[in-house]
Formats: C-alpha cells, sequence, structure tokens
C-alpha cells in the first residue's frame, strides 16, 4: 500500500511540474499574438472596433454599417454625382449653439434652439410687453387731453405718410400673426386643431409670410427715406429720456414732431431691426443673389430672423397701445392725417410752435379736405 501512494504521489508531483513549465513557454507566445494585427487572426476583431473601416467590420460582422454611419454622421463629405451644394455632405457634423450643454449635429443643436431658448425666450417677450401695455392702462389708463379740443386742425401726417405708414404696419401684422404660428403653433394649436388642420394652417402662413415680406422690406425703405429728417436725434430727446416722457409721472415732456421713444421705435425697429428681419428672410426664401445657401448658413440667418423679429414685436406692441387706446388723439391723426391745436401743444409743444411761427405750414398736402382748410382757416 505504502509503494502505491507513493507511486501516486511522484507522478502527480511530475504532472504538476510539467505543466507549469509548458505554461511559462507559452506565455511569451501568447503576448505576441496579442499583440499581433487583428488581419492575422481570422474571424478576431480590431482590438479597437472603433478604429474597424467598413471592409474589416464585414467580415467580422456581416452587416453592421457602424463604420459607414459613423462617416456620414461626422460631416465628412464625400462622393456624389449630384450637382447640389452640400450633396455630399448626408449630415452635418457636430456643434453646439450658445447654453447648450453638449455638442450634437448641427441639424439637431438648430432644432433644439429653435424649439428651446428662441421659443421660450422669444414668448416671454411678447407676454412681458402685453404685461407692460395692461399694467399701464390699468394704473393709468388713457392718456386724455388736459383742456378741451378747439376744433383748429393740424395735418400731422399727409396721405403719403398715412399710405406709408399703413403698408408697412399691416404687412408688419402679417407678418408677425403667421410667423407667431409658425414658431409656436406645434407647442398651443397643434393640439387643439389636430395635425391636418394645424398643416394646412402651417401652410397658409409661411405662404403669406413669402409674398407678404418683400412688401414690407418696401414699405420700411420708403418709410426711412420718408421720415428720417424728422427723426434725427436732438437736444430735447435727452431731457424727454430722462423723464420717460412723463408717462410716469404725467407731466407733458416737451419734443419737436416726434418724441424720443418714437425715434427710438424709428431707429432701432423699423430700420435697424426691420431691415435684420428683412435680409435674414431674404436668404431664408434664397432671394439673395450670389449667396452660398449653406446649411450652416441657412440654419444662422433662421436664429437672426428669429431674435430680430421677437424683439421688434414686443418694441411694436408698445408703440401700438400708444398709438391706439393708450393715448386720446393718437389713432386720429393716422386715420384721417390731423390733430387738434390742443393735442399738439400738449405732446409736441416745440412742433407746434414752429408751426405757430409759420415755420411748418398747418396744411402740407395739396389733397386737402375742405372741411380740414375751413378749420385751419379760423385758425
Amino acid at each position: 500500500m505504502r509503494s502505491l501512494i507513493l507511486s501516486l504521489t511522484l507522478a502527480l508531483t511530475a504532472t504538476l511540474a510539467s505543466a507549469q513549465n509548458a505554461g511559462q513557454a507559452a506565455a511569451p507566445a501568447n503576448a505576441a499574438a496579442a499583440t499581433a494585427p487583428a488581419e492575422k487572426l481570422p474571424g478576431v476583431e480590431s482590438v479597437d472596433i472603433l478604429k474597424q473601416n467598413q471592409a474589416e467590420r464585414t467580415q467580422t460582422q456581416p452587416g453592421n454599417l457602424a463604420p459607414t454611419y459613423r462617416l456620414v454622421a461626422d460631416g465628412t463629405k464625400h462622393y456624389s454625382s449630384l450637382p447640389a451644394l452640400e450633396a455630399g455632405v448626408l449630415i452635418q457634423g457636430k456643434t453646439q449653439f450658445p447654453g447648450q450643454a453638449r455638442a450634437t449635429t448641427a441639424g439637431e443643436a438648430w432644432r433644439q434652439y429653435r424649439n428651446g431658448p428662441l421659443t421660450m425666450i422669444g414668448g416671454g417677450i411678447l407676454l412681458a410687453a402685453l404685461v407692460a401695455v395692461a399694467a399701464m392702462y390699468l394704473t393709468r389708463g388713457q392718456i386724455r387731453l388736459d383742456g378741451p379740443r378747439t376744433g383748429r386742425l393740424i395735418e400731422r401726417f399727409t396721405p403719403t405718410e398715412r399710405t406709408l405708414h399703413w403698408s408697412m404696419a399691416l404687412s408688419f401684422v402679417a407678418l408677425a400673426s403667421s410667423g407667431i404660428v409658425m414658431l409656436f403653433g406645434k407647442h398651443i394649436l397643434l393640439p387643439f386643431f389636430g395635425l391636418t388642420l394645424f398643416g394646412w394652417l402651417a401652410f397658409l402662413c409661411k405662404n403669406i409670410h413669402n409674398f407678404v415680406g418683400p412688401i414690407f422690406t418696401v414699405s420700411i425703405i420708403l418709410f426711412f427715406i420718408k421720415f428720417a429728417r424728422d427723426n434725427l436725434p436732438s437736444a430735447s430727446d435727452i431731457k424727454w429720456m430722462a423723464k420717460l416722457g412723463g408717462l410716469l409721472s404725467g407731466a407733458h415732456v416737451s419734443s419737436h414732431r416726434f418724441n424720443a421713444g418714437e425715434k427710438i421705435i424709428f431707429w432701432g425697429g423699423v430700420v435697424g431691426l426691420g431691415l435684420i428681419v428683412s435680409a435674414s428672410g431674404f436668404v431664408l426664401d434664397k432671394l439673395v443673389p450670389g449667396f452660398e445657401y449653406s446649411r450652416a448658413y441657412m440654419q444662422i440667418a433662421s436664429v437672426v430672423h428669429i431674435a430680430a423679429a421677437m424683439l421688434a414685436a414686443g418694441m411694436v406692441i408698445g408703440h401700438i397701445y400708444l398709438g391706439t387706446i393708450g393715448m386720446e388723439g393718437a389713432y386720429e391723426s393716422m386715420r384721417t392725417g390731423y390733430v387738434d391745436d390742443v393735442w399738439a401743444k400738449e405732446h409736441h409743444d416745440l412742433w407746434y410752435a414752429d408751426i405757430e411761427q409759420g415755420k411748418i405750414p398747418r396744411v402740407r398736402s395739396a389733397t386737402a379736405t375742405a372741411e380740414s382748410k375751413v378749420a385751419v382757416v379760423n385758425a
């Protein structure tokens, strides 16, 4: 029995020793195999699968097109027989708009930016403007004339000036209304209208936007030519701005034909933002000859167009309020062209003084009505 146990022990010891020696001899060979190129090991992927090209991936995983899709998604330009711009780029490369947490494909980044910050901030600007005019009306009410009307009239706007104003105003309202539907409609109207009705409405608004846009631009240019001289800054504008035109105190502040607030709207809203909106809109409609209409430029134009339009709409809301229910006699001046002496003296006393001194005629148009001429003669 002892001899049998001794024999088994010796045999087991010899087996373990031989196995250990074989493992030590195979270690260098395994290390060399681990660092060998993947193509030398049939059926084994590359050490880094992200470095595989499509040919390598097809050999190891037939039908897996991940390498090709990575090339498509990184914005690399490939061959295309189509002559169109960026025809060889199926998906734009990654980009990151201001405020975004991470970069993503440019098209998705633009979509998130348009439906996120632009929509939210733009809506906030419109709501803030509406709340401001509502608060002003509830606390101050309509700004009424201090004294009774005299019946003596002054032609504040000629028929040509009123035509330019209404052309610009009505085209802006059409553009603003259709633009609001396109920007906020899918968040507000789509759940109530349904996909089909809202689709037709959005399609109608898009066409209104495209065809009314050039009318608005032409109106801006003609409006600028007609009113630029009377909107030049003057020393009285500083005093008007310091007292905010008397909106809070109720006291009258001196001004010429247009006060500082109207001049800000003219230069900032009509000329500045209006031309920015027009230029970016022409790019979006591809009306600028020789311009490179790449997807990146179109996305930037869209962002600029929406931002400028929201700022302009916020300014115009205040102007519409003061020009209608906010101030007595303001709407009459643009509807009929004439204002009473009391209105001119209370709101634009420096302009009224020039009229009284004969520097500016009371009636400037050759098509004045008989009624207005009688009112002027009685003055």
